[in-house]
C-alpha cells in the first residue's frame, strides 16, 4: 500500500505534528505513549494540553522541546524537523528555538547564581561576538521589567517565593527570544492565587513578547482561561475546546466556548467519555449519514454487541 502524503501545513504555523509516534521499550515490553498523534498551532497562539496521567502529553511536550525523538511521524517546530536534527542542530534548537519551563521550580535555576545572572546565562552560551555584554544586560532589564521582577534581580533562588523562582523561570527560558515557549505543569507547585500570575507572565509573553505558548496542564484555571485546550487521550488528540469573546446587543461581553473532537487523516474520532456513558454507548453505534452531519446513535439491535440482528419473520 502506497503511504499517504505529508499532510502540508499553511504559512504562519510555529508547531505541525502527523501522525506522531512514539514507543518505549523496557524489558521486553514495548509501550507506545503517542499513536499516531496530529496537533497543529499557528504562531503566536496560546495553547493548554490537557489529559489524564500516561495520555502522552508530556511526551509530546518533551519532543517539542527537543530532550526526546519520536519514533516515527513528522514534527516541525520553528521550522526545524525534529526527525532529522543532528547533535549539534538539536543543541541550537534548544538553546535557540524553544524554552522550556519545569513544574519543579528549583530546576528552573541555578541556586548559585542571582535572577539577573540566571537570565542572562542563555544569552552567554549562546554568544554573540562584539558588543554582546551590553545586549545581554539590556535584554535582562527587559524581561524583568516585562515580567514585573525587576526588583529581584540580585536575589538567588533561596531568596524567592515559588511564583517568584518560576516567573523568573520563564524569564531565563525566553532569554534567548525563543519562538515557542513550552512549560509542563508550570502551577503545579503553587497555589492558586500565585498560580494565577504565574499564568499572567505566560500571557504577557505571548501578548508583549510575541511567543507561541503551550502549557501542559492539570489546573482547571489555567485550561479555562487560554482560547484553545486541546485534550490528549490514548496518544491521540481526541478534543479541543475553543474559546472567544462575544459582545452581547447591550454591549456585554462574554466568553463562548465549544467542543469540537478531532477527526485524524484515517477518520478516526474519540467521543468524550461522558457523552458515551450519558446515552449508555459501548462496543458500537449505529451511524447514519444525513444531508448535513454525520449522526452517531446507539445500537438497539437486539443480542450481543457483535452479533448479527435477526431476519424479520
Amino acid at each position: 500500500m502506497e503511504a499517504a502524503a505529508p499532510r502540508r501545513h499553511a504559512a504562519g504555523t510555529a508547531i505541525a505534528c502527523d501522525r506522531l509516534v512514539r514507543i518505549f521499550t523496557g524489558d521486553g515490553v514495548e509501550v507506545q505513549a503517542l499513536q499516531g498523534l496530529e496537533l497543529t498551532v499557528a504562531q503566536g497562539d496560546l495553547v493548554a494540553l490537557v489529559g489524564a496521567s500516561g495520555s502522552g502529553k508530556s511526551t509530546l511536550l518533551n519532543i517539542l522541546a527537543g530532550l526526546d525523538v519520536p519514533t516515527a511521524g513528522t514534527a516541525t517546530v520553528g521550522g526545524y524537523d525534529l526527525l532529522e536534527m543532528s547533535a549539534r542542530d538539536r543543541l541550537r534548537y534548544r538553546r535557540e528555538t524553544v524554552g522550556f519551563v519545569w513544574q519543579q521550580t528549583a530546576r528552573n535555576l541555578l541556586p548559585f547564581l542571582t535572577t539577573a545572572q540566571n537570565i542572562a546565562l542563555p544569552m552567554q552560551l549562546k554568544g554573540g561576538g562584539r558588543g554582546a555584554r551590553a545586549r545581554h544586560s539590556a535584554r535582562v532589564d527587559g524581561l524583568l521589567e516585562a515580567l514585573e521582577i525587576g526588583d529581584l534581580g540580585g536575589r538567588r533562588p533561596a531568596e524567592l517565593s515559588g511564583g517568584q523562582q518560576q516567573r523568573v523561570a520563564i524569564a531565563v527560558a525566553m532569554a534567548n527570544d525563543p519562538a515557542v515557549l513550552l512549560a509542563d505543569e508550570p502551577t503545579g507547585e503553587l497555589d492558586s492565587e500565585t498560580g494565577a500570575a504565574v499564568f499572567e507572565a505566560f500571557r504577557t509573553v505571548n501578548r508583549e513578547l510575541g511567543a507561541t505558548v503551550v502549557i501542559v496542564t492539570h489546573d482547571p484555571m489555567v485550561a479555562g482561561e487560554v482560547r484553545r485546550t486541546v485534550a490528549i487521550r490514548d496518544g491521540r488528540t481526541s478534543s479541543e475546546v475553543l474559546r472567544r469573546t462575544v459582545t452581547d446587543e447591550d454591549g456585554t461581553e462574554s466568553v463562548s466556548e465549544r467542543e469540537y473532537v478531532m477527526l485524524d487523516r484515517t477518520g478516526r474520532v474519540q467521543l468524550p467519555h461522558k457523552f458515551l456513558e450519558a446515552l449508555g454507548m459501548e462496543h458500537r453505534v449505529a451511524v447514519d449519514l444525513a444531508a448535513d452531519r454525520i449522526e452517531v446513535r446507539r445500537d438497539d439491535a437486539e443480542g450481543p454487541a457483535g452479533a448479527e440482528p435477526d431476519d424479520a419473520s
